[in-house]
């Protein structure tokens, strides 16, 4: 996780300021920044992502290395359909709270 700098907010017109005393050597710059819940949340709904994206590339990592026997290629085929439809099917994992 990525650390939080605290900061002041102004009310009005949202201007930004570090809790420090100026030493007088400050030069303002434009930058972007996000709030950290915003973050989070972002980075909760990625982490679901690469998990969706690591179970279909484990799946299709079987279908590549699979080969079923001559007689059997219906039931291998169906099988693989039946796992690829509960992966699509199944909801989304929650995201951790963090």
């Amino acid at each position: 996780m990525t650390s939080v700098f605290k900061a002041w907010q102004c009310i009005g017109c949202g201007r930004i300021d570090g809790p420090q005393t100026c030493i007088g050597i400050c030069q303002d710059r434009k930058a972007e920044f996000v709030y950290a819940a915003e973050y989070r949340s972002v980075a909760a709904e990625l982490d679901i992502l690469r998990d969706r994206e690591r179970q279909l590339h484990e799946l299709a990592r079987q279908l590549a290395c699979t080969t079923p026997r001559e007689d059997s290629w219906e039931a291998s085929y169906r099988h693989f359909q039946d796992e690829a439809r509960k992966l699509l099917a199944a909801p989304p994992a929650k995201a951790r709270d963090g």
